[in-house]
């Protein structure tokens, strides 16, 4: 598969994102549809709805969202409506993957690294989970490298947000979500 179909083409197609924990552990899976890419990365829709599933919890969303995952190490996810405010919420990682099945299915994978950048309405945007990636660092032996590119993508990707700059600036997730909108509507 050549660099340029190594992810969906299709707005519509079925994507499963699967995120593991370090040593391999299941986390969070769940369906979305590829809505396209831009120069942020690849976009992939969740309506409300959607089941969210990870070892011993799960939930149904009651709102729509939409998930970029670019080529670098973090996933976003931009909220609309969401109950308890959450608008962004970045998964800080190892860089999504992409790979298709033999029947053309699609999945996009990424390894979770415990730290999260969250802005919830009315309240400025903060890393979470300070204390689990510190102890996750030492008892599953993160690399050093890796310890020191998680904290920096952390602290550009928090910048990056405060900033407003896209794909944080509103109007981009925005646009997304008006195109799974305008998807679920042609159905």
């Amino acid at each position: 598969m050549s660099a340029a179909d190594d992810r969906p083409r299709i707005p519509g197609d079925l994507v499963r994102v699967r995120a593991t924990k370090w040593l391999g552990q299941p986390h969070w899976e769940f369906d979305g549809r590829w809505l396209g890419a831009d120069e942020h990365g690849d976009w992939v829709g969740f309506p409300a709805g959607t089941r969210f599933a990870r070892p011993g919890h799960g939930f149904t969303a009651t709102w729509d969202s939409v998930s970029l995952f670019p080529r670098a190490g973090w996933a976003a996810g931009f909220n609309a409506g969401h109950p308890r405010g959450l608008g962004i919420y970045v998964d800080l990682a190892t860089v999504p993957e992409w790979r298709a099945d033999a029947s053309g299915a699609w999945t996009v994978s990424y390894v979770d690294l415990d730290l999260d950048v969250v802005e919830r309405a009315g309240a400025p945007a903060f890393i979470d989970d300070e204390d689990e990636f510190a102890e996750h660092a030492v008892e599953f032996g993160y690399p050093d490298e890796l310890v020191a590119r998680v904290r920096a993508d952390a602290e550009a990707v928090l910048g990056a947000v405060r900033r407003r700059e896209a794909p944080f600036d509103g109007a981009t997730a925005r646009e997304w979500l008006g195109r799974l909108g305008r998807l679920e509507r042609l159905g």
